[in-house]
C-alpha cells in the first residue's frame, strides 16, 4: 500500500493517488475531512487557512463507501485558485508583468531547487516545496488510518514542545496510552498538558508580534498494534527506517526518536532495554517500553512511540537576509502568507506517514486482496503467537 501526490499551493487542486487497498474496506469521506480540518486548524496557524476550507472528493477507487480493490484517487479543492489563475496557470504563456520570485528564503528549497532545476524564477520549486502539498497526505493517510482502526490499531499525536515551552510531568512510555484524542484535542496547540499548552500560546503570542516563526516537538503514538510487523533481515525494511524516512519526508522535520530516543545514549543497558514476562494477550509481554515499541526493526505488540522534531518555519514577517537572483544583490527574503506555529498542523501530517507505513507492513503480513482474507490470516497469526509459548 503506498501513495504519491501531485500538485501546486496556488494550483487548481492537490490530488492522491493510494494503491494496493484490498477491496471490502469501508471509507469515510467525514472521518478524512476531520483529519484535514485537524491539520488546518491550531494555534499559530496563518492567513492562509482561512482561505481554504479542505474537503476531500473521492474520484476513484470506491463505490457505496466500500474499496473496489483498484487505485483510490483523492481531490482537494484549492479555493485560493482563483487568485492565482494568471500566474499559475497549466497551460498558455506567461502573462507579460509576471512577478518572478528572485529573492530566495534562507531555511526553504527556494535557492537549492532554483540552482537544481535551472530556473530563475522559484516561484516553480515554492509551489510544490510548501507545506500545503500536505493536505494531500493527510488525505491518503485517512485511508490508511481506516483500514488500521478494521484492524484494532489507533494512531494518533499531541504537542510535547513549542519553542522552550515544554511538558514537564510526562507519562511513562509504558502508560502512554492513558492519553486520549479526546484530551489532546480539548487544547488549541494540541498538548495534553493544560498548563504547558499556556505557555506555548505564550511563546507564540510573542513570536507573532516580533515578526518570529517557532517550531517544536511533536508525538506520534499508535496503539493495538501486534509484534513481528516489519522485518530484521535487511535495513531498509526496518519499521525504524521505513518510519524515519516516512516523518524525514515531511517539510521542516529535523530530528526523529524512537521511545527513550537520544536519552538511551546516557543510560546503561540494564536500565534501557525492556525485561520480557508472560502476556495473556500473546504470551509475551514487557515490563517497560523503552524501545518506544520497536525491537530489531519490528513492532513488539507495545505502543509505537516517536516523537519528530520540527524547526521553525523559514518564512518570516521580518525576513533574512538574501541574494537576489537577477542581481546578484544583497536584498531581503520573499515573503509568503505563513503561520508563527505549525506543530501542530504537522503532527496530523506524522500520523498520515505513520498510518501508511503501518498499513502497509499489516497488508505485506496478512495479503492484501481483500479485508476479509487479512482480518482471517490475523486473526491466524494471534492465535498462533499467543500458543507459541504453552
Amino acid at each position: 500500500m503506498e501513495f504519491i501526490t501531485a500538485g501546486e499551493s496556488h494550483g487548481p487542486c492537490l490530488t492522491a493517488i493510494i494503491s494496493g487497498v484490498p477491496s471490502g474496506l469501508r471509507i469515510d469521506a467525514d472521518q478524512i475531512d476531520a483529519d484535514l480540518k485537524r491539520r488546518q486548524s491550531g494555534y499559530g496557524r496563518g492567513a492562509r487557512q482561512k482561505i481554504e476550507q479542505d474537503r476531500v472528493s473521492i474520484e476513484s477507487g470506491v463505490r457505496f463507501g466500500v474499496s473496489l480493490g483498484t487505485p483510490i484517487a483523492l481531490v482537494i479543492a484549492n479555493r485560493d485558485w482563483k487568485h492565482w489563475t494568471n500566474r499559475m496557470a497549466p497551460i498558455g504563456r506567461a502573462p507579460a508583468d509576471l512577478v518572478r520570485e528572485v529573492t530566495p528564503r534562507p531555511g526553504h528549497a527556494d535557492l537549492v531547487g532554483a540552482l537544481k532545476n535551472d530556473t530563475d524564477d522559484c516561484r516553480n520549486i515554492l509551489e510544490r516545496a510548501s507545506a500545503r502539498e500536505t493536505a494531500a497526505r493527510v488525505a491518503a493517510g485517512g485511508i490508511a488510518k481506516e483500514l488500521l482502526g478494521a484492524l484494532g490499531v489507533e494512531v494518533f499525536s499531541y504537542v510535547r514542545r513549542i519553542g522552550s515551552a515544554a511538558m514537564e510531568d510526562e507519562v511513562s512510555l509504558a502508560d502512554i496510552a492513558s492519553y486520549t484524542p479526546t484530551d489532546i484535542e480539548l487544547s488549541d496547540v494540541r498538548c495534553p498538558s493544560p498548563e504547558a499548552s499556556e505557555k506555548m500560546k505564550g511563546m507564540i503570542d510573542v513570536a507573532r508580534i516580533q515578526g518570529e516563526s517557532l517550531g517544536g516537538e511533536f508525538r506520534v503514538v499508535a496503539t493495538g498494534l501486534i509484534p513481528g510487523l516489519g522485518d530484521f533481515a535487511s535495513g531498509p525494511s526496518r519499521l525504524t527506517a521505513r518510519i524515519g524516512q516516512a516523518l524525514f519526508s515531511i517539510p521542516a522535520i529535523k530530528g526523529v526518536e524512537f521511545g527513550l530516543g537520544f536519552k538511551a545514549a546516557a543510560l546503561s543497558g540494564s536500565a534501557v532495554h525492556d525485561p520480557i514476562i508472560q502476556s495473556t494477550r500473546s504470551g509475551f509481554g514487557r515490563t517497560s517500553n523503552n524501545a518506544g515499541g520497536l525491537e530489531g526493526g519490528m513492532t513488539t505488540g507495545l505502543p509505537l512511540v516517536v516523537t519528530a522534531a520540527m524547526k521553525p518555519i523559514p518564512t518570516l514577517r521580518n525576513p533574512l537576509a538574501t541574494v537576489n537572483m537577477d542581481t546578484m544583490e544583497v536584498a531581503q527574503a520573499s515573503r509568503e502568507r505563513s503561520d508563527v506555529c505549525a506543530v501542530p498542523a504537522a503532527a496530523v501530517v506524522a500520523e498520515a506517514e505513520v498510518a501508511m507505513v503501518l498499513a502497509d507492513a499489516y497488508l505485506q503480513k496478512f495479503g492484501h486482496d481483500n479485508m476479509a482474507d487479512v482480518k482471517a490470516h490475523l486473526d491466524q497469526y494471534c492465535q498462533r503467537i499467543k500458543t507459541a509459548s504453552k
